[in-house]
């Protein structure tokens, strides 16, 4: 059942505000800037690190690591290449276990420091790791545990963000704030898409010896940036109020199975919302320039197109989520994504480049967008303070894994069903779908004070 409050803007504390007053959880922090702006600075500059990391292995897989680290493997080249993007879903659950009681027993900012050097430390080794014909079959598990340590960095950063900046936000705006992490992320995939563009313009025989690397080398600027923001970053005064009662947790996971273990099980379902952002991208690059024929420079700077119209929109629903609701943005995004999956393979399958660039506007400008930028504010307002992030972490990266798999297992059932593009449109549909089932059965959030979010223990 859904229950919605409808109380005046509060602080942390609940207290109203008198009209103009600036809650506490945003004020100024050292040089006057806001905790708030602060958090969403740091989000959105982390989020770009590393997702511009992990779409850089996405994209290396789908164009360059069958040959570089698979060659012996023949046609298996390529799901073996795709099959070790997806290994960094299995980590992530158990970076959220990590992160969540880092997070929620020493503090966000320490977890948010921690999951950027890791990311930016295993990308920069990916750039350095010798091939298969250099090393054999050491450069293929060296690769995937690289992977893996990507996954266990990404599995936290999400959660610890979006709960510093909830907790840092003034009431009525969560939703906004929290959608800059998200546009980080974009912005990562937009430098990674950009760096690819010119990976692919270089002769095949340089791009496959060392024009592969160089993304990945740039990577230590992001962190470098990353950090020196994140480290100017203050705990939450709802964080703070906690550690000072000596309420904080010893062990949130255990706390947040034993009072709100719906709400996880509610996030992982409702986390499917996020396959789509894994299919269209990824698997629609494959399917496009392997079977297709659509050059690669084609589809990426499609990708391009659509994630940088979305920088516009998604802020746009955030800001429409805080005044009308997480749920109708997130159930209507869902709904619509699924719907416009299909006009987007067909198009890829037809190689119609106008339709694929208006694909790209349906499936990641409008349906995605409007669920990307909501889900950090709404996944992390469903549980209490003690182990929020404990709560959106394990809930989320658990959903995730189905992610991390889905170009893996509709790249097995395409070429069982003579290459076609319909088992893509008809995995994510479905996966949109049950995401909109998951946020219908959820109660609203976006007026409930932040001292009030969760449920209640004492």
């Amino acid at each position: 059942m859904t229950s919605r409050s409808s109380v005046s803007p509060s602080g942390a504390t609940g207290v109203p505000l008198k009209p103009g007053a600036v809650p506490a959880s945003t004020a100024s922090g050292k040089g006057g800037l806001s905790q708030g702006k602060k958090a969403s600075a740091a989000g959105f500059v982390g989020s770009a690190l590393e997702y511009y990391d992990m779409y850089i292995y996405a994209s290396a897989s789908a164009l360059v690591f069958s040959q570089v680290f698979f060659p012996d493997a023949g046609a298996m080249g390529l799901l073996l290449s795709l099959g070790s993007y997806g290994v960094a879903y299995v980590a992530r659950p158990l970076g959220g276990f990590l992160a969540g009681h880092i997070g929620d027993r020493f503090g966000r900012r320490n977890i948010m420091i921690i999951t950027l050097m890791a990311m930016g430390v295993a990308t920069f080794l990916i750039g350095c790791l010798p091939s298969y014909a250099s090393i054999g079959m050491w450069a293929p598990a060296v690769l995937i545990t690289l992977r893996l340590f990507q996954g266990l960095s990404v599995g936290g950063e999400a959660s610890g963000s979006a709960s510093l900046t909830l907790e840092h936000a003034p009431e009525g705006r969560r939703g906004l704030y929290c959608s800059w992490m998200i546009n980080g992320i974009w912005v990562g995939y937009i430098l990674a898409t950009l760096a690819f563009i010119g990976v692919a313009a270089l002769p095949e025989k340089q791009m496959m010896a060392w024009g592969w690397r160089v993304p990945f080398w740039a990577s230590a600027v992001i962190v470098i940036v990353g950090v020196v923001i994140r480290r100017a970053l203050e705990d939450p005064k709802a964080f703070r109020e906690q550690k000072e009662q000596g309420k904080v947790a010893k062990a949130p996971i255990g706390l947040v199975f034993k009072h709100q273990s719906a709400d996880v099980v509610r996030v992982v379902f409702a986390a499917f919302l996020i396959v789509i952002s894994s299919v269209v991208p990824v698997w629609g690059l494959t399917y496009a320039t392997h079977v297709v024929g659509v050059p690669s420079s084609t589809m990426l700077w499609a990708v391009v197109f659509g994630y940088a119209t979305a920088l516009v929109t998604q802020p746009l629903f955030a800001a429409l989520s805080d005044k009308v609701g997480r749920r109708p943005v997130l159930i209507g995004g869902n709904l619509f994504g699924a719907a416009a999956v299909w006009q987007f393979f067909w198009a890829v399958g037809n190689a119609d480049v106008p339709m694929i660039y208006l694909g790209f506007f349906l499936t990641i400008t409008l349906g995605f967008a409007a669920t990307n930028a909501v889900y950090p504010a709404f996944f992390s307002e469903m549980f209490n303070v003690r182990f929020r992030v404990s709560g959106m972490a394990v809930g989320l990266q658990l959903g995730m894994i189905l992610t991390g798999f889905s170009p893996t297992i509709i790249q097995a059932v395409s070429t069982a069903t003579g290459d076609s593009w319909w088992p893509a449109a008809a995995f994510t549909s479905l996966a949109c779908v049950i995401s909109a089932i998951a946020v219908a059965t959820a109660r609203e959030t976006h007026k409930v004070p932040l001292a009030q979010l969760g449920r209640q223990i004492d």
